[in-house]
């Protein structure tokens, strides 16, 4: 375990796989401790240097949210913080959603992108699938991605006045849900054209990822956010 101040990482408690999460935030070793906040009400939200909102069910975070009176200031962290989304949060910080359930869902933004909720189908539908990944540590030990009712980012759309996105993974195109495949032009089954094949991305401290980092006993993702999202923008703040 490193020295100095502890890097506070929230996870946001309402509903879905914080606890997993939180199993694996404790394995990564960086050259500070992690100290690790559920996040159920705001004054837990205040003392956090970067958050995560887990995989569950994203209307009924969102709602919970709400309840909690965390909705608002969850929006301004999301301006301030960086913040890691894995499915359901995926959903939740993304600019705009659809096939949502009637009334809709209240989003929190902070990523210029649209997603589909349960884009790949149902529970039944759920699959895994192996992705090489450059950004994480042994780049060439495949991370094997679980979705389950996972959304699918249907466009990105960056402002002129946000960050850059960059694409972290992309499934293949093979693997869409029927009657969605784009085949590239030089038969690579991937199209670098079609925002459906990302799974993973990064808009300047964000994090998404429309799978479950959260149910592997890896904890690759978990570091990379905590190494290129939390800790540069700590630096940048001193």
């Amino acid at each position: 375990m490193g020295e100095g101040n502890p890097i506070v990482i929230g996870i946001l408690a309402m509903q879905g796989a914080f606890a997993e999460h939180q199993v694996l935030l404790q394995k990564v070793r960086v050259e500070r401790p992690i100290k690790i906040v559920l996040i159920r009400q705001v004054e837990d939200l205040a003392k956090c240097d970067g958050l995560i909102i887990p995989g569950g069910e994203s209307t009924t975070i969102a709602l919970l949210a709400r309840l909690a009176g965390l909705t608002e200031p969850l929006r301004e962290f999301v301006q301030k913080k960086p913040v890691w989304g894995t499915c359901a949060g995926a959903i939740l910080l993304s600019k705009e959603a659809e096939g949502m359930k009637k009334g809709g869902q209240e989003l929190l933004g902070g990523v210029d992108i649209k997603t589909a909720r349960n884009g790949w189908g149902s529970q039944v539908e759920s699959f895994e699938a192996p992705l090489y990944t450059e950004g994480l540590r042994e780049p060439n030990r495949p991370f094997n991605c679980i979705f389950i009712r996972a959304p699918v980012i249907t466009d990105i759309t960056p402002s002129a006045l946000s960050p850059p996105v960059q694409i972290i993974a992309r499934l293949s195109a093979l693997l869409l849900p029927r009657g969605q495949q784009i085949v590239a032009e030089d038969e690579d089954d991937t199209d670098p054209r079609d925002p459906q094949t990302v799974v993973a991305l990064r808009q300047g401290r964000h994090l998404v990822t429309t799978f479950h980092p959260e149910l592997t006993k890896d904890d690759r993702f978990h570091e990379f956010f905590v190494k290129q999202c939390v800790l540069p923008a700590l630096e940048e703040s001193k």
